[in-house]
């Protein structure tokens, strides 16, 4: 599943008459980026969520077929959040963990590394998180040497990539779920119960937060 609902109220004014995934960096929109690295990946079936300017994306993505993909859309009358657009995608996700991805982050991460995890049963997620960037010092998730994500703050903290791959059931068992929530709100309970784990990826990422971040990356890439 890709996130696309958001407003991207921080990146306005370009995001006024485009939603954020459709921002371009290297010549091409963010969004292009994971359906090619989904399909690089293995994966065929997409859920795409939808609502500020939502026909865009579906006018650009369509069908998917052009990426050798099959999408289906979760339309939203307005954003739910990343944990209730999930909940009302859950139809369309199935039973099995599946691939999120945010579909305005940016990364290199080999998406077929999450394909190939093996989540054990007692676990519902497994995330990617990266090093801290300097707008985000503090992190977002404390990590274990195991791979267990933690609440004890003596441990290292790191920022979520917002990349992961989760079981669906973690959102449709959770305790307060509500129409619009947060992911993070699930995450931290899960993190409580010891039922999260994750890697730290050193490779390339961005959040794309903001018109600047957005240039930089443009530039990046397209020196690439």
């Amino acid at each position: 599943m890709i996130l696309a609902a958001g407003l991207g109220q921080r990146m306005r004014p370009l995001t006024d008459q485009l939603p954020k995934p459709l921002l371009s960096v290297g010549g091409k929109p963010l969004l292009q980026y994971h359906l090619e690295n989904l399909h690089a990946a293995g994966v065929r079936q997409v859920v795409i969520n939808l609502a500020y300017l939502g026909e865009k994306i579906r006018a650009f993505v369509g069908d998917g077929s052009r990426f050798d993909l099959q999408v289906e859309y979760s339309e939203e009358p307005e954003p739910l959040e990343t944990a209730g657009a999930i909940l009302k995608a859950l139809p369309l996700l199935g039973d099995e963990p599946f691939v999120l991805v945010n579909g305005d982050v940016w990364s290199d991460y080999p998406l077929q590394n999450l394909i190939r995890h093996s989540l054990d049963r007692q676990f519902s997620g497994h995330l990617v998180l990266v090093p801290n960037p300097a707008f985000h010092p503090s992190g977002d998730f404390a990590l274990a040497q195991a791979g267990l994500l933690v609440t004890d703050p003596d441990h290292p903290r790191y920022t979520f990539a917002g990349i992961s791959l989760l079981r669906p059931q973690m959102i449709a068992e959770y305790p307060q779920c509500r129409e619009k929530f947060p992911l993070g709100e699930v995450l931290r309970h899960e993190i409580a119960q010891g039922r999260l784990t994750a890697e730290v990826y050193e490779g390339a990422w961005s959040d794309v937060g903001t018109p600047e971040r957005l240039a930089v990356l443009d530039g990046e890439l397209g020196c690439g």
